[in-house]
């Protein structure tokens, strides 16, 4: 049998590049892909296939294609897993896959169903062929995301993943720095934030968000709008907080509390917690009505609210806003007094995905507002990981600004999309 001495790597996108993230390892003639990005810069459904990278096996037919390992459920990280075949297995966190699963239906065109496979466990290391995986816990602003160790033939690689320190969960990080694994040849280092903000800056804590929030929910006297994603769960507890603070009840559609539900999670708000209500915009009742929901709707209806209700008082409530709701808000006269509250990327809105939200809100005389912090770690806390983990080597990934390594780190090592080379 043929045997490489040492495992291989490629890093077939991302090296220049924030997102479509995508490394191929080889051992023994075993192969195994970690995360299976689709890139930011896709900006056609019709072409996405176009972005697959050049993995044998992808079409189901190479058995030495092991699995995809991915680290989160952002699409830029398993975006093109629905162009794969269903028959590779994925490995993913076990809420991470519930979570993708329930935001497919709500959301075809954009979320895929990953095919069974590996349920991580934090820390509970397996073995996939020739690779011992170990995935680690991290905080990141999708929900259970992981850093992925990998062990081949006494090579070490640690794959960061997208990680930060300044969520909800900022104690993995402090305990990564505390006891890290060692002998680590390979740190793959994403690099998110390089260029973004200066090496000395950091970003704003899920803490100084919800203080915020408290504030913009006190000052404003009518319905409160917070443009968030559902997959922040980080962010919905935020908010959740804040309107608790400030005696508002927080309203969310069916999609919002079905990935809250797939969470597993009792202590993250749930629809049934007498704090949050439910209402269904029409969009999505068309949506219900026409693939027969009606079992979900009702498990979520414990507080359901009718626009009625809403409108005899609209500063009582904080709505964790969706474009859909547009039609149904139109339809109402309360939106004079409305505050809009953008809490996403800001590269959705400069792109053009929320034109037709600005083009609503200026319509209604209402003014965007942003706030929102990154998902990723500053420059200070990737080098505060590098320095733990101590590595051989760190290879640049993630990030549109790699030049910017040597200045923050030491033994850094280049390689370019689609160069393969040894560990």
């Amino acid at each position: 049998m043929y045997r490489e001495a040492n495992m291989r790597a490629c890093i077939h996108r991302g090296s220049q590049e924030i997102g479509g993230s995508c490394v191929e390892l080889e051992q023994e003639g075993k192969r195994i892909v970690l995360d299976l990005g689709l890139p930011l810069n896709c900006d056609s459904k019709e072409g996405e296939k176009d972005y697959l990278p050049n993995i044998q096996g992808l079409d189901g037919n190479d058995p030495s294609l092991l699995g995809i390992f991915t680290s989160h459920s952002h699409l830029d990280h398993t975006g093109l897993i629905k162009h794969i075949s269903p028959d590779i297995p994925v490995g993913m966190g076990p809420a991470a896959r519930r979570i993708m699963t329930v935001a497919a239906p709500f959301l075809p065109e954009k979320f895929p169903i990953p095919s069974s496979g590996w349920d991580y466990q934090a820390w509970e290391t397996f073995n996939v062929g020739p690779f011992c995986i170990t995935p680690f816990l991290v905080d990141h602003s999708a929900y259970d995301s992981y850093a992925l160790l990998i062990e081949a033939e006494g090579k070490r690689i640690f794959y960061s993943g997208d990680f930060r320190s300044h969520g909800r969960k900022s104690v993995l990080f402090d305990n990564m720095l505390n006891s890290p694994p060692d002998n680590i040849n390979v740190l793959f280092l994403e690099g998110s934030s390089l260029g973004r903000i200066e090496n000395d800056q950091q970003f704003l804590t899920e803490s100084d968000i919800e203080k915020e929030l408290v504030e913009d929910f006190k000052n404003n006297s009518g319905l409160v709008m917070v443009h968030a994603s559902a997959q922040n769960i980080d962010r919905v507890v935020s908010i959740m907080r804040a309107a608790k603070q400030t005696e508002r009840t927080l309203i969310m559609d069916l999609y919002t509390a079905a990935v809250l539900e797939a969470t597993g999670n009792k202590k993250i708000p749930q629809s049934y917690w007498p704090e949050i209500a439910l209402f269904v915009p029409q969009p999505q009742r068309i949506q219900i009505k026409k693939k027969e929901w009606f079992d979900q709707l009702q498990r979520h209806s414990t507080n359901r609210i009718y626009m009625d209700t809403i409108r005899q008082n609209p500063g009582k409530y904080v709505l964790l806003y969706r474009p859909l709701f547009m039609s149904d808000l139109n339809r109402e006269n309360f939106l004079k007094h409305a505050t809009y509250i953008y809490s996403q990327w800001e590269g959705y809105w400069e792109r053009g995905d929320y034109k037709h939200v600005s083009n609503w809100l200026q319509e209604n005389e209402i003014i965007k507002k942003s706030l929102h912090t990154s998902g990723h770690a500053s420059p200070g806390d990737l080098r505060k990981l590098a320095h733990s983990l101590n590595p051989d080597k760190i290879v640049p990934i993630h990030s549109f600004m790699p030049e910017k390594y040597n200045k923050l780190f030491q033994n850094v090592e280049f390689h370019g999309d689609g160069e393969f080379w040894e560990v």
